[in-house]
């Protein structure tokens, strides 16, 4: 038996269900943002993603 434990363990995940974080990925992986390496980068997982999809948005304009 392995012992690297389970992947993403010790790391931090965002639940976007509960909006809570979570460390080690309790919930299904359908419902994570991350890993993080600490809870503050966790924290802030939303604000990234919706930063990545305006820049991601605001390119598709430019390419139009």
């Amino acid at each position: 038996m392995s012992s690297e434990g389970t992947p993403g363990e010790g790391q931090y995940w965002y639940n976007v269900n509960t909006k809570t974080i979570e460390k080690g990925a309790q919930s299904d992986w359908s419902q994570l943002l991350g890993p993080y390496d600490s809870e503050a980068e966790a924290r802030t997982a939303l604000e990234k993603v919706q930063a990545r999809n305006e820049a991601w948005d605001a390119a598709d304009e430019d390419d139009e």
